[in-house]
């Protein structure tokens, strides 16, 4: 099996979703197995899902262990609902929504995840998707490729950058692009010139703002009374979705401000438990420089 895979934010998640002995829980992105394996060892019972199946192989020998407590689905967490409903996980005690890259997936030389290994660009989390990052990089029009690193990279220099992948095309490798980019933005800063570039192809290849969507509407379906959601998620992008989605569920009134009377009709469906974004401890960071950025938040569903 591989080197073990550090589950971000550990104690907090487990404190969040208020594991209990027989409660059954969600891990809509199951990975390697780390968040589920610790539910798990607090006498839980968990349904993973993940849409890579070189995940779920992995999740499934280190989670073998636990036998039917843990039940493993190659599918993608936008399918939550109808997965919980056929497999008995309706309604749920709480729901764990990691949006995190594995160290896995990154360093994995087939992916093209990562610019830190020459692999082809590929990038998709589901190997039968047919959408690829080369075919972004290689046949999408320049003003396309622009809105795309622009829009999920928030990379100021999007137009040059597009300018030089369509002039360089063919670009058939990570470090080829990534080489590309940095003569672009130039070296500075701590990250990577081509992190947000790699980002924006990233998240427009595997629809991962669409399918965060779908799945939070569906998690609030699923959650018994009480039940947790919880969500870690690692740019600004998905975070600000978590917070306006968890901000509209947790009020009672939706209309327009200066609305006289209330005309929505809505129901709050979640309680916030964390008013403030939580993050990780400095010694985390020390231990695990990847989870730096990582941001979770916490509702309730009422």
């Amino acid at each position: 099996m591989m080197g073990v895979h550090v589950p971000v934010l550990l104690p907090e998640v487990i404190a969040a979703l208020q594991v209990k002995p027989g409660g059954q829980y969600i891990d809509c992105t199951v990975g390697y197995g780390g968040h589920a394996a610790a539910v798990l060892e607090h006498g839980g019972c968990v349904l993973g899902i993940d849409v890579d199946p070189k995940a779920i192989e992995v999740a499934r020998q280190r989670l073998g262990q636990y036998g039917e407590r843990a039940i493993l689905i190659n599918e993608s967490y936008n399918r939550m609902e109808c997965i919980a409903i056929e497999t008995g996980f309706n309604p749920a005690d709480g729901i764990l929504l990691d949006l995190g890259i594995s160290s896995f997936q990154l360093m994995d030389a087939s992916r093209g995840f990562s610019f830190q290994v020459d692999s082809p660009l590929d990038m998709r989390f589901d190997p039968n998707t047919q959408l690829t990052a080369s075919d972004v990089v290689n046949k999408f029009p320049e003003m396309e490729l622009r809105d795309i690193i622009q829009r999920y990279g928030e990379e100021r220099r999007s137009k040059e950058i597009a300018r030089a992948i369509v002039a360089s095309r063919p670009v058939s490798t990570t470090t080829q692009l990534a080489s590309l980019v940095a003569k672009v933005v130039g070296k500075g800063g701590r990250i990577h010139p081509a992190t947000k570039t790699f980002q924006a192809l990233r998240i427009f290849v595997n629809d991962e703002l669409e399918r965060l969507k779908e799945s939070l509407k569906q998690a609030v379906n699923i959650l018994g009374l009480g039940g947790r959601l919880v969500v870690i998620s690692f740019h600004s992008l998905e975070d600000r979705i978590v917070k306006e989605f968890f901000k509209r569920e947790a009020a009672s009134c939706i209309c327009p401000p200066h609305t006289p009377i209330c005309m929505c009709k809505h129901r709050a469906s979640l309680k916030l438990i964390n008013k403030k974004v939580i993050t990780p401890s400095q010694s985390e960071i020390e231990a695990n420089p990847r989870s730096r950025s990582a941001k979770m938040r916490v509702a309730e569903r009422v």
